[in-house]
């Protein structure tokens, strides 16, 4: 079982309710527990001008999913939520990223970790209410 964080996020549609029908996906995973969760943060949207604010949260779970197939599991999720692929940074029902899994460090063309965005404010406040 390997810990790992993730990232949370939502500007469509309800935002809350995407974020906590994700906690309860995550909590559901097989051979996945949810751990821990943050609260919910309103941040500003980014990279693109003119979106709605986004409702920001992060969670540890403990996985025995290896990386690739936790990122399928979580893009399932996302789509499960109504998310559909656009351009970067663009408005999204919900959108959900590996942060860190344990202390692996892995760069592919679908997942990079530690996730190079982990120190932006709206990713790290969350981040630092669940990490002990």
């Amino acid at each position: 079982m390997t810990t790992v964080h993730l990232g949370l996020g939502s500007n469509v549609g309800d935002s809350r309710a995407h974020l906590e029908a994700a906690f309860r996906a995550l909590d559901r995973l097989p051979r996945t527990r949810l751990l821990r969760r943050s609260s919910v943060h309103r941040t500003k949207a980014w990279g693109v001008r003119g979106q709605r604010d986004y409702l920001n949260a992060a969670a540890v779970i403990r996985t025995a999913l290896r990386p690739m197939a936790l990122l399928l599991r979580l893009k399932m999720i996302e789509a499960s939520r109504g998310r559909r692929s656009g351009r970067r940074w663009a408005p999204r029902t919900l959108d959900l990223d590996i942060l860190a899994y344990g202390a692996l460090r892995l760069r592919t063309p679908f997942l990079v970790l530690p996730h190079p965005g982990r120190r932006r404010p709206f990713v790290a406040a969350p981040l630092a209410e669940v990490i002990e």
